[in-house]
């Protein structure tokens, strides 16, 4: 998890479970870039759930935040079931998998289907 302070202050605002998704997809690009999202944001040209959080990382390493996690709670919920999954020792292979079945009834994916 990225230090909360290093977060945004409309972040540091929020939620506590909106607070550990935005640490979590910012310290875990690799893991969240192969997990989709079901909230629609693929019309916003998000192709992962890491992109409801991190809009751009340019070549100095500055973050500009997506504030599109601050106000969707299918992106977040996503990312606690990762978190959850992690914990339990899921590859992201399997992580992917179980995000499909489970948020998939909420609307398209925003990536190709196979991992």
């Amino acid at each position: 998890m990225a230090p909360k302070s290093q977060m945004p202050a409309d972040v540091q605002k929020a939620p506590v479970t909106v607070q550990e998704a935005y640490q979590f997809a910012f310290a875990n690009p690799e893991i969240m870039q192969s997990v989709p999202c079901y909230c629609g944001c693929g019309a916003a040209g998000h192709e992962s759930n890491y992109d409801c959080y991190v809009k751009e990382v340019n070549s100095s390493g500055e973050i500009t935040y997506d504030q599109h996690g601050l106000g969707c709670s299918i992106c977040v919920d996503i990312t606690q079931d990762v978190m959850r999954l992690l914990r339990e020792g899921k590859s992201v292979k399997d992580i992917r998998s179980v995000i499909d079945q489970t948020y998939a009834q909420y609307g398209p994916s925003n990536m190709p289907s196979n991992p």
